[in-house]
């Protein structure tokens, strides 16, 4: 355990402050940050990861942005529904997942491409998920995950109940749910926290401070600018990392992981990052936030920040991280060719999948409907 004195992260503006880089503990918030901005770490805690692993993290984060921005155009050329893209958020969806086993359990926010993909989910299949396909919401067979939720915070209080469960039956699996700023004002996410904390529930949640709750700012939803500090009001260890840090985010979370996987309870991380683009593909950030306060965040891009660190390791060169975007920019094109195979819309699907049995209201306007659609001679 380092004894240098306490520096915490105190402006979310502002993840290269100078930080303590400890373990969790009940007390005072711990801050985490292992690479600067330069792409240079402190070796005393860089996760033991071997070259390919090393190699696999940064992979997972250029698919998941090459994804967002292919989702963008595609939306944009009416091809795809509103979401949320993660632009500038790939350390912290990677880094959440990366210390979990295939019995472990992640219930995801919305935003969350990278962590379902690593955890197995297709790409084709999240694009159906977001164009409207009830298909899209399948977890693939093997995984032990949730489908997301649209309402804010809401799957925070299910996640808690299945690491209940999971402690119930005295299992070593371990459940990890993210959420954003936003939701942490919400009641449901503090009511989860309670029951997390009073029985030891094996749970790690992730609050991934972006900055902004759609256009509210943090600090406008929060007198307290370190959000960790919720934890230890109901009596869970908290620790404020740098989001933008793919190493700090893996050593938060496997710790956290670990703990809970020894019976010792939850763990808050709050990852402090930045939304670089869109809230959703239905707004507008230049509305509530400057192109200046945006230029600020583009030094700490993850990617090039993790792509520095490889670089100085000799494991990464220029050639290779264009090659590394090609192969991703080519997976992510056969994906919507496949995608766009099976995203063939059934207008007689409307009122399938909600009832086993329609009530009559429903059974009469379902004929109605159908009707409609013969006369129309729509199939």
């Amino acid at each position: 355990m380092t004894t240098a004195p306490k520096q915490p992260i105190t402006d979310v503006a502002s993840p290269d402050t100078p930080v303590r880089k400890n373990l969790i503990d009940l007390g005072d918030i711990e801050s985490l940050q292992i690479l600067d901005t330069d792409g240079v770490a402190d070796e005393a805690f860089v996760p033991r990861l071997d070259d390919e692993a090393l190699l696999r993290v940064h992979r997972a984060m250029v698919l998941t942005r090459t994804l967002d921005i292919r989702m963008l155009n595609m939306q944009r050329q009416g091809e795809m529904g509103t979401f949320a893209p993660g632009i500038g958020q790939e350390a912290t969806q990677i880094g959440q997942v990366h210390p979990l086993r295939s019995r472990d359990w992640f219930v995801p926010s919305y935003r969350s491409f990278g962590a379902q993909l690593w955890r197995g989910w297709t790409i084709e299949g999240l694009m159906l998920l977001w164009d409207g396909f009830f298909e899209g919401f399948e977890v693939p067979a093997g995984v032990n995950d949730l489908p997301f939720s649209i309402v804010i915070g809401s799957q925070v209080p299910v996640a808690t109940g299945v690491a209940m469960g999971i402690r119930q039956r005295r299992e070593k699996h371990v459940v990890v749910t993210n959420f954003g700023d936003g939701a942490i004002s919400q009641g449901a996410v503090n009511e989860a926290f309670n029951f997390a904390a009073v029985y030891k529930s094996p749970i790690v949640f992730v609050v991934e401070n972006n900055g902004y709750a759609i256009s509210m700012p943090a600090e406008k939803q929060a007198a307290t600018k370190e959000l960790a500090r919720r934890g230890p009001g109901f009596g869970i260890p908290a620790i404020r990392v740098d989001g933008n840090d793919v190493l700090a985010m893996i050593v938060a979370t496997t710790e956290a992981v670990d703990r809970a996987r020894a019976g010792e309870g939850p763990t808050l991380i709050e990852a402090v990052t930045y939304r670089m683009g869109l809230h959703t593909t239905a707004d507008d950030p230049k509305v509530y936030r400057s192109d200046d306060e945006v230029d600020t965040w583009k030094p700490r891009d993850p990617i090039t920040r993790f792509e520095k660190y490889l670089i100085g390791k000799g494991l990464l060169d220029e050639n290779r991280i264009q090659r590394t975007g090609e192969e991703c920019e080519q997976e992510v094109l056969n994906a919507r060719e496949r995608f766009r195979e099976r995203a063939v819309a059934n207008p007689r699907e409307v009122f399938e999948y909600i009832y086993d049995s329609l009530p009559p209201a429903l059974q009469q306007q379902k004929r109605e409907y159908l009707a409609r659609l013969d006369r129309k001679g729509v199939r």
